[in-house]
């Protein structure tokens, strides 16, 4: 049995100590630091109970839920909360209004019990679920052991990445929320011991590379506070496209988040992001670019969608993935543009 300190904190300031008291490395935040934030603890408590993570300390900061814990909508833009729960931000009417490829995004994820509990910060900071990472009988992971290898290369890899990947990782990230807001152009906003700090929300997450166990940006003992959503009017028509084995509980093979713009058949304006295929949530650039300035049609998608997946690096298991994401493009953005046309 590993012995863990337990600290409570009422303020992100008293949080940032408390982490600080922990003896957390230095540089930027791993999967190996020895203190850890937990808010809904539904990624943490799991890792721990298979000894993925083997923290030395944690720091609870529900009670941070009066402070980070709101909703807010104006001409500005959309305000998250990072303690916010995931069905108290999928369930708001402003969210679902003006942005609901945010409130599908959270709604098709996980269970209704883990919306209840997750927190939006927490969400977005979730680990793979790559079998090879969560289990720790496999000696091979450089993402849980630096330098170890990566034995999803040539072993069971369907639910692998195609996008972003690297010789040492192909772990694909496992989350829903967090493509909504690389599509939106969100902002985050951190705090820690050097003070506070915002960046785009893009900017978050890191490909794997040469360390695959560094999966974000932040430094050691950040927070996250809250996210901001630009306001978009065409972001009414937005969506979240999941495609996964099962209708319910499931993590996507493939997921879409799309918003479209069209004015006279002609495509101002575009966002799109991908699930299930990269390594990190995936802006689908390559696409945006090929369709901006093109017509809103289905050849125009389909085009969009394969210059997309041309950099595609696929293994034994997941080839499938290239045709399924190429054809969620086409899909999501013909149900956007006719969403727009109804």
């Amino acid at each position: 049995m590993r012995p863990i300190a337990y600290a409570r904190a009422d303020s992100a300031q008293a949080a940032i100590q408390a982490f600080g008291a922990g003896g957390a490395s230095s540089g930027k935040a791993s999967v190996h630091n020895a203190s850890q934030y937990l808010a809904g603890g539904t990624t943490l408590l799991d890792l721990m109970k298979l000894d993925v993570m083997r923290p030395s300390r944690v720091t609870d900061i529900n009670p941070l839920e009066r402070t980070s814990g709101q909703i807010q909508f104006d001409d500005q833009g959309l305000r998250l909360g990072a303690m916010v729960r995931m069905a108290a931000a999928a369930d708001h009417p402003d969210v679902k209004q003006n942005f609901p490829v945010i409130a599908q995004a959270l709604q098709l994820a996980a269970s209704a019990q883990i919306r209840n509990m997750a927190s939006l910060g927490g969400n977005v900071l979730q680990r793979t679920r790559c079998n090879y990472f969560r289990d720790v009988s496999y000696a091979a992971c450089n993402k849980r052991e630096p330098g170890s290898g990566c034995a999803a290369l040539e072993g069971v890899n369907r639910r692998h990445a195609i996008l972003g990947v690297s010789e040492n990782c192909i772990a694909s990230y496992p989350g829903d929320f967090a493509q909504a807001l690389v599509a939106l152009d969100a902002t985050v906003a951190v705090a820690g011991p050097q003070g506070e700090r915002t960046m785009a929300f893009a900017q978050l997450h890191r490909p794997p590379g040469d360390t695959p166990h560094i999966e974000t940006n932040l430094r050691s003992g950040e927070l996250i506070t809250g996210f901001t959503v630009p306001p978009l009017p065409w972001a009414r028509r937005s969506l979240y496209l999941k495609i996964r084995d099962r209708q319910s509980y499931e993590f996507a093979l493939v997921s879409v988040a799309a918003a479209l713009a069209v004015h006279e058949s002609v495509v101002p304006d575009v966002r799109l992001a991908l699930g299930g295929v990269g390594t990190k949530p995936w802006r689908a650039r390559r696409a945006e670019a090929a369709l901006l300035g093109g017509p809103a049609d289905e050849a125009a998608f389909r085009r969009a969608a394969a210059v997309e997946l041309e950099g595609a690096v696929v293994r034994e298991h997941n080839a499938f993935k290239v045709e399924l994401a190429q054809r969620a493009i086409l899909r999501g953005l013909v149900q956007s543009l006719n969403g727009r046309q109804s």
